[in-house]
């Protein structure tokens, strides 16, 4: 396993991070399609054993109980000071008044809730899963600043929104003397390079690190296009993502799949291998509900794609429309 340092920090991240949104009990929340505890254990064990240090959850996912699974997974299989675990807020996690969002009062009483669920006295990444509009975002900033402070967030990061956006909550930091953003976790893979206008030379500028979500397109780029799984065909979100663009989109994978056969390995890892070569990116976020996913995963991180095999892959994209930041 390869390791690298998340952005401009001196934290050590494994080259691939486990998106823990596939772990869950299926009947809470909105994904069916998750992996019950007793089917998770096994995934997580492996990744450790293959070196991956990162695993990354959210407050939302599957109602509270993947931070549950990967806490009480992670207690049992290493010691805490050999991973680096991530969650999310933002989400709605009840009805009514300050259910959601990025309130003061809403960060203060989901960091506790969330380390409450993972058994821990600390994250070490703690993000904003979107950006608020209802929220002012010096509110916002002060109060992760304080959770850091307090001791219960090594780092704060953010996810998917717009350029001026993570750019304003930058700079409000640093005028502030505030923690500051060291991660973007946005959305980006062959069938979604919209973050290379913007959001990626923003990155690199400032020096933050990078885990993109969905490296794979939902797992569209690994089978022919007319292929599903239960998960694409349950997952509301995914089938949003890819609504307007299919034409151009179904290119992308079959030259995915021209230089897979080619070279003779599964399609997963030429479309990982494009994600690790793009610049700054620190650590996809790999989503396992099979030991083959993690497995493709780690080869990835040996497969160095020629300028030529990038050029083919990268030909039949078309610009989309900005996706991912709701």
């Amino acid at each position: 396993m390869e390791y690298v340092k998340l952005g401009n920090t001196g934290l050590d991240v494994s080259r691939l991070c486990i998106g823990c949104m596939s772990f869950g009990v299926p009947e809470r929340g909105n994904h069916q399609w998750v992996l019950d505890e007793e089917k998770s254990r096994p995934i997580i064990k492996r990744a450790l054993d293959l070196g991956i240090n990162f695993f990354d959850t959210a407050n939302v996912y599957s109602d509270g109980t993947s931070e549950e699974i990967v806490g009480r997974a992670l207690k049992d299989f290493t010691r805490r000071d050999e991973v680096v675990i991530a969650t999310k807020v933002h989400g709605r996690m009840h009805q009514g008044p300050n259910g959601g969002g990025l309130s003061r009062k809403a960060i203060m009483t989901e960091i506790d809730n969330s380390l409450m669920r993972l058994g821990t006295d600390y994250v070490d990444l703690y993000q904003i899963h979107r950006w608020d509009p209802q929220t002012p975002i010096e509110e916002t900033m002060e109060a992760l600043h304080d959770v850091v402070k307090a001791g219960k967030a090594r780092y704060i990061g953010a996810s998917s929104m717009y350029a001026w956006q993570f750019s304003k909550a930058l700079h409000v930091a640093e005028t502030h003397g505030w923690t500051r953003f060291v991660s973007m976790q946005n959305y980006l893979n062959l069938l979604y390079r919209e973050e290379e206008r913007e959001m990626l030379p923003l990155c690199k500028d400032e020096g933050i690190g990078v885990i993109p979500w969905s490296p794979l397109a939902r797992g569209k780029l690994t089978r022919n296009w007319d292929e599903t799984s239960y998960r694409s065909e349950t997952d509301k979100f995914g089938q949003t993502l890819y609504a307007n663009t299919q034409a151009a989109d179904k290119a992308v994978v079959e030259r995915v799949a021209e230089v897979a056969a080619e070279r003779s390995v599964p399609r997963a890892q030429i479309a990982l291998a494009w994600v690790l070569q793009k610049e700054p990116v620190t650590a996809p976020i790999i989503g396992t509900t099979k030991m083959s996913h993690l497995e493709d995963a780690v080869a990835a991180l040996s497969i160095e794609l020629t300028p030529e095999e990038i050029t083919r892959l990268e030909e039949p994209y078309v610009p989309h429309g900005v996706l991912g930041h709701q």
